[in-house]
């Protein structure tokens, strides 16, 4: 996502209240640790284990895991280097600089020479971000996903577009639990419950294709199903509060998606996701935008995701990228000394969904498709 560079000025000064919240939140959770250790020792000093009611014991432990750890920076391995001389690359590529759009306001309509590009960029990212969600497992680190994202799409016979763009290191955003977007893969490793957004953008062929997708980490009872056999209630209710807002999240995607026709205009898809945010009780970050797309990886239009008053006519041959990003509480967000990192200040969950779609004469395709499953219509798989 883009970020709107106005509510951007804001997030830099919260960053390092942000920063004390966690540090207290670690600390929190530490005296909770001690206390429940302590107690439990001093009854095996006296010879007899701890006397608790079963309710009491449920208690204590349910506290104890619903203090869960804020996410923190881990160790983030050296840079991928990408040598294929016969693979284009963006221009960014080598020195991380973006050069500037010399008319950013200009909206490219794209046409029949450079549609089947997009399409064929689209599809491959969503392939990738097909493996990638597939590999989000208890004890993967995201640094491996990313290793595996560099691989594929560079045995594609393209580039992956966060590589070095503005000096990003890696290959794939991966967002946890309270991080919006733009998550650096490091060394920690993924569990139980976690809600892990991927954004995947590829470079082929000279122009970009961009998605993301939201997973919830564990959730599958190994037959094809979500999980059911839950330790106790608070991994339960962890599980369900998790589907709800991924599952909110693709809503917006889909409500947004199916406004967009010739003559409609921009904000009707900023309505349709704050609508379905507000009937859910989430929150729809403003912080970051969607935007058009084509052989630079961000341009105009950019696309708000809540009620806006922005006034532009949607025209055929248009493409550009929704990609709402919903919080479980206030979208207020900072963030890391990383330049990067985006968290919400209050350690609220979120989830991100974005496809790059195509005004068409009689209404809107979806690009990003898995070719797979190739259905050129407002389905979104």
């Amino acid at each position: 996502p883009l970020p709107n560079a106005k509510a951007q000025k804001s997030a830099t000064r919260r960053s390092n209240q942000a920063f004390v919240k966690r540090t207290m939140m670690r600390r929190c959770c530490q005296s909770h640790l001690r206390e429940f250790l302590q107690t439990k020792n001093s009854a095996i000093s006296r010879g007899a284990k701890p006397r608790m009611s079963m309710s009491t014991s449920t208690q204590k432990e349910n506290t104890r895991r619903r203090l869960r750890t804020p996410i923190v920076p881990h160790t983030v391995s050296t840079q991928m280097t990408f040598e294929d001389p016969n693979i284009p690359r963006p221009p960014y590529s080598k020195l991380g600089f973006v050069p500037p759009h010399l008319f950013p306001d200009l909206i490219t309509l794209h046409d029949s020479n450079s549609i089947p590009k997009m399409r064929a960029a689209g599809q491959l990212a969503r392939t990738v971000l097909d493996m990638t969600c597939d590999l989000a497992k208890v004890g993967v680190t995201t640094d491996e996903i990313d290793k595996a994202v560099f691989a594929a799409i560079v045995d594609a016979g393209a580039y992956p577009s966060p590589l070095n763009y503005r000096g990003f290191p890696k290959s794939v955003c991966t967002s946890v639990n309270e991080v919006i977007c733009h998550g650096i893969p490091d060394s920690r490793a993924l569990e139980l419950g976690d809600v892990v957004s991927f954004d995947v953008s590829c470079f082929l062929d000279g122009v970009h294709g961009d998605n993301c997708a939201t997973v919830i980490v564990g959730d599958s009872d190994g037959k094809g199903g979500l999980k059911t056999d839950f330790e106790d209630e608070y991994e339960a209710e962890m599980f369900h509060s998790a589907r709800r807002l991924v599952g909110a999240t693709l809503e917006s995607l889909n409500e947004a998606v199916k406004v967009c026709r010739p003559g409609a205009c921009l904000t009707e898809v900023g309505n349709a996701i704050q609508e379905v945010s507000d009937s859910y009780g989430y929150e729809s970050v403003m912080q970051f935008c969607g935007h058009g797309i084509g052989e630079r990886f961000h341009c105009a239009p950019f696309v708000k995701h809540y009620r806006n008053s922005d006034k532009l006519q949607l025209q055929p041959g248009m493409i550009f990228t929704i990609e709402p990003m919903l919080t479980e509480r206030s979208q207020e967000c900072s963030t890391w000394s990383d330049g990067w990192t985006v968290i919400t200040e209050d350690g609220g969950r979120a989830a991100q969904f974005e496809h790059t779609v195509l005004i068409t004469e009689t209404g809107v395709e979806i690009i990003t498709v898995n070719p797979s499953n190739i259905s050129r219509s407002e389905d979104i798989v």
